[in-house]
């Protein structure tokens, strides 16, 4: 049987997670005919691992100042993104709520998320080709078409009757990682990559700058800092499971660069928590980082607190550890009395700048991004249009490109400001 001529759309996105859909769904809206190029069973499966399930969605004040380039930040997001991100919402029929800023779907369900976006690019007419894994892609300016040549599933992917989706997607990814596969050809008048992290076999194949990319967003390797008081060896294992609120301050040859109030999870090898994936952003090996676990009050006034609770619990110098009940963890409590010896000058200089030494980050496997990608230097920040060898209309967006940001719903409002300038301006490139 003869092969039937490849499909041709007006857009094609590579990548179906967060960016990618939101691509998709703008040169659609625009008018062009698209196609996400998708290499795992679905469309939208990232996001059901963000924000713990939950999805944050977004801030409800996204500062430039929380990415890693900010004035590239502020050119895509544009003016007012949080209003534009609000009325997108809405387009796709997800309602939000708010916790201390940090932007939710009202159903605090990922998978809400999830189905809303791609019931949307459904009823917008965009083609789901998933299971396809981008392998060749080569401009032909003579007929204005990209011809991106994939491997496919020779024949529909099946699942047998399953529990529940989890089960399904199992199942799912169990037949492709065993079907015969075949080359099939796409043709495309423009092109937006949205891969995600992991973006250096995408600019391989299309002969792209790719900045090494690494894990961030993150907990931090860290041992006790040479002369801290009352830290030893075994001070993080003995802390190991403990949480606090407390303040983080990261230093650098003595000098204080950054902090940032929060949850702190205290594990066996280093520092967990919001701040401290924050801080995983901005460390090098041997900083400092100093823990408040009093930040509303200064030294003295700790100290002063600290002189007026003897009224009412007896000494410090008296009671050891269990002078601290109420106040810390009890762990907590014996590492700040060991430090104290008895001392209410010592204890609040110890509770105020628990000092830890930075290795790297460790558990990257759970990293909530990756730094690194395609360079701004190739990219148009006006369109999202990269510099290539060709003249082949190509885009970019997401995690592909050198952009992160801090915890707090900065990294998929970026994703989908990114995507939706992107989508946009692919269809605007080929007249759609």
């Amino acid at each position: 049987m003869a092969r039937s001529a490849p499909e041709t759309y007006d857009v094609a996105v590579i990548g179906g997670g967060a960016s990618g859909l939101a691509a998709a769904l703008a040169a659609a809206r625009a008018g062009a005919r698209t196609a996400v190029i998708e290499c795992d069973v679905a469309c939208g499966l990232p996001i059901l691992a963000t924000g713990n399930g939950r999805c944050n969605l977004s801030n409800e004040r996204l500062r430039p100042a929380c990415y890693r380039h900010p004035v590239i930040a502020r050119a895509v997001m544009g003016e007012e993104p949080e209003a534009r991100l609000a009325g997108w919402f809405a387009s796709l029929g997800i309602w939000t709520t708010s916790d201390e800023g940090r932007l939710y779907p009202l159903s605090k369900r990922a998978e809400s998320v999830r189905d809303a976006l791609v019931g949307a690019c459904r009823r917008a007419g965009i083609a789901e080709r998933c299971g396809h894994r981008l392998m060749h892609a080569a401009w032909n300016p003579a007929d204005g078409l990209w011809k991106l040549e994939a491997l496919a599933p020779s024949s529909p992917l099946h699942a047998p009757r399953a529990r529940d989706e989890h089960a399904r997607l199992r199942a799912l990814r169990r037949a492709l990682s065993t079907s015969p596969m075949r080359t099939e050809t796409i043709m495309a008048r423009a092109v937006v990559l949205a891969p995600g992290g992991g973006s250096e076999a995408l600019c391989q194949v299309f002969k792209l700058p790719h900045l090494d990319e690494q894990p961030v967003l993150c907990p931090i390797a860290c041992t006790p800092a040479p002369g801290a008081d009352g830290l030893g060896p075994d001070t993080l294992a003995r802390l190991d499971g403990v949480r606090a609120d407390a303040r983080l301050t990261l230093v650098r040859g003595g000098t204080p660069l950054w902090s940032e109030d929060g949850e702190v999870l205290f594990r066996a090898y280093g520092l967990s928590g919001i701040a401290a994936f924050n801080l995983s952003r901005r460390i090098e090996r041997d900083d400092v980082i100093d823990i408040d676990l009093f930040p509303a009050l200064a030294e003295d006034d700790l100290r002063q607190r600290f002189r007026e609770r003897a009224e009412t619990v007896g000494e410090l110098a008296d009671r050891g550890a269990s002078w601290f009940d109420g106040m810390l963890a009890p762990q907590l409590g014996r590492i700040i009395a060991l430090a104290a010896g008895g001392s209410y000058g010592k204890a609040a200089r110890a509770a105020k700048a628990l000092a830890f030494r930075a290795r790297g980050v460790t558990e990257t496997r759970s990293a909530q991004v990756r730094r690194g990608g395609i360079p701004f230097s190739a990219v148009d920040a006006e369109t999202m249009r990269l510099s290539t060898p060709h003249d082949g209309p190509l885009f970019a967006c997401g995690e592909a490109l050198d952009m992160d940001a801090d915890c707090g719903g900065y990294n998929l409002a970026w994703a989908w400001l990114s995507g939706m300038r992107a989508g946009t301006a692919a269809a605007c490139a080929i007249g759609g």
